[in-house]
C-alpha cells in the first residue's frame, strides 16, 4: 500500500449526486476529508455516511468539506443522500479513476473468496492541496471523531 502523505490530491473530476463533475483539488483554501467507502445502503458505509453527517457542522466549523466516494453511479448516491439525509458531496468513480490514483481499488479477501474492491480509506487534504493523513482499512467505529480531532489539531498549530 502506497503511503500518499506528502503528495498533492490527483484532480479527477466526478459527478455528485446532483450530476455535477467535482475534483478533491478544487477546494484550495480549505481541509477535505475524501473517504472511500465500497457501496451506498450497506450497513458499513451507511454508518460511516451517517457518522460523517451527524459530525458536519463541527466539521464545517473547522473549515472541513465532506467528499464521499464509491463506484456507485450518480443515481444511486441521489437515492443514499436523500435517505439519510447526507449534507455532504457523493462522488460516482464508476471507472475507477481517482480510486485507482488513490490506490485503494484492491484485491480483497472475504469468506475465502478474493475478489477487487475498494479499500476503506480516509484522507484529509490541507488547504494547499496536499494530502496529510492517510487511514487505510478504516474500521467504521470512532472513525469520523478521529478524523474530525485530527482537522482539529491541525488548526490549532
Amino acid at each position: 500500500m502506497n503511503d500518499l502523505v506528502g503528495e498533492k490530491v490527483p484532480d479527477r473530476k466526478l459527478s455528485d449526486a446532483e450530476g455535477n463533475l467535482i475534483s478533491p483539488a478544487q477546494f484550495k483554501g480549505k481541509y477535505a476529508v475524501l473517504y472511500f467507502y465500497p457501496k451506498d445502503m450497506t450497513p458499513g458505509c451507511t454508518t460511516e455516511a451517517c457518522d460523517f453527517r451527524d459530525q458536519f457542522e463541527s466539521f464545517k466549523d473547522a473549515d472541513a468539506v465532506i467528499i464521499g466516494v464509491s463506484p456507485d453511479p450518480a443515481a444511486k448516491h441521489k437515492k443514499f443522500a436523500a435517505k439519510y439525509e447526507l449534507p455532504f458531496y457523493l462522488l460516482s468513480d464508476e471507472k475507477l479513476e481517482l480510486s485507482k490514483a488513490m490506490n485503494v481499488w484492491q484485491l480483497k479477501k472475504n469468506f475465502g473468496k478474493e475478489y477487487m474492491g475498494i479499500v476503506r480509506s480516509t484522507y484529509v487534504i490541507d488547504p494547499e492541496g496536499t494530502i496529510i493523513k492517510e487511514w487505510k482499512n478504516v474500521r467504521v467505529k470512532g472513525h469520523v471523531q478521529q478524523a474530525l480531532e485530527f482537522i482539529q489539531s491541525q488548526k490549532k498549530e
